[in-house]
């Protein structure tokens, strides 16, 4: 792997460092504050490619290799996890999914959209009953007549009051993973309300919904893939959206180092620099491992992506370590700015609440440790 950036990647990265400190820096405190972000940022990110990272032109998609969509992730990170949430989601989880899994009429119907800002997509996998079991998911999809009525709930959905489609994953045959179908639902159908979570501990400006379906009913051609397949699916861009997840918490993590290392050499205490202070310089030495080791296993799975090799391990390894080095981070940032860290004048308290909940979603830590055991002892522990 060469870890030299090429000269369109650097570029790209230059694009989203300047955009987040534009567009997003500035705003963080106050969308977190409101506990929702100014949506013009939406149609800002698709001006600048963000939302067709990866995704084909002929699809309005800007095209670019998965180390490019990492560093975009990363700075988006850096600025805002509300916001890198909105780009994760409906670009890396429900836009690349119609491209892997689409029809021809499917992807020209939707990602135009998506790309463009035009409309937002939600991966509706997570159940009230079901998390980390999400083989035995119990939203259902039965047939009537050439269309699927679709009844259930699902919970913590990311971009949900704000989508206009919803990647919906539902019970379609037997238990287990194999009678699990996807369908491509908007969310203006008949049955189909949302709930907005409010008073969540971190990730404050992003919509995380409550999603009921009440019958709702859609014509056999909203299938994405074939049926049963649908936990194929759902895995497949999870794999890829682990990758996301890891990209934002080393923007996280780095942006923990350079509030740190800012206020360290700012701040004066017996007559000096914090920052000449032994412990105080062992604690941003402590992220700044965290930040570079994060990085590498990050751009590992990139790289593999690329290069058509197996990555899932790969990616759950970054998720895992990246998202605990990110709670690391905002730890040790705390601890550096002392009693100032703990209000919310100061970014190190928002970067640990957004970061905690880096450890339980698209995985908890505890599942990613199962799912790398097994992949290195041929056991399943579950």
């Amino acid at each position: 792997m060469n870890l030299e950036l090429t000269e369109e990647q650097a570029a790209v990265r230059e694009l989203a460092a300047d955009f987040v400190d534009r567009e997003i820096v500035p705003y963080a405190a106050e969308w977190d504050r409101a506990e929702s972000v100014d949506l013009a940022v939406v149609r800002k990110l698709a001006k600048v490619g963000f939302l067709g990272l990866t995704l084909p032109e002929e699809y309005g998609g800007s095209g670019g290799d998965h180390l490019a969509y990492c560093l975009v992730l990363e700075e988006l990170g850096r600025g805002d996890s509300s916001v890198r949430g909105i780009v994760s989601v409906s670009l890396g989880l429900v836009g690349k999914s119609i491209n892997a899994y689409g029809t021809e009429e499917q992807k020209r119907h939707w990602l135009p959209r998506l790309t463009s800002g035009e409309a937002l997509g939600c991966f509706a996998l997570t159940e009230p009953g079901t998390g980390s079991d999400a083989a035995n998911l119990t939203t259902r999809a039965v047939r009537d007549g050439e269309d699927w009525l679709i009844s259930g709930a699902k919970m913590f959905i990311t971009n949900g009051t704000w989508a206009e489609v919803a990647l919906v994953f539902a019970r379609t045959g037997e238990p287990g993973h194999r009678g699990i179908t996807a369908f491509l639902v908007p969310t203006d159908l008949p049955g189909f309300e949302r709930r907005l979570i409010h008073g969540k501990l971190g990730l404050r400006g992003q919509a995380t919904a409550e999603l009921t379906f009440d019958r709702v009913r859609v014509p056999d051609s909203a299938r994405l893939g074939a049926e049963g397949k649908g936990f194929s699916v759902a895995m497949s861009a999870l794999a890829k959206g682990r990758m996301s997840v890891a990209a934002g918490c080393v923007g996280i993590a780095q942006a923990c180092l350079d509030a740190a290392v800012r206020y360290a050499t700012e701040r004066e205490q017996f007559g000096k620099p914090i920052a000449s202070h032994q412990l105080v310089q062992e604690l941003i030495a402590d992220i700044a491992v965290d930040v570079d080791a994060a990085r590498l296993l990050t751009w590992r799975v990139a790289d593999r992506i690329e290069r058509g090799l197996p990555f899932a391990t790969e990616s759950s390894t970054a998720k895992l370590y990246a998202s605990e080095a990110a709670v690391r981070a905002a730890n040790n940032a705390l601890q550096v700015f002392g009693g100032y860290g703990f209000i919310d004048e100061y970014p190190v308290g928002k970067y640990l609440r957004d970061a905690r909940v880096m450890t339980l979603y698209e995985g908890t830590s505890q599942i990613h440790k199962l799912l790398i055991g097994r992949s290195l002892t041929g056991i399943n522990a579950f």
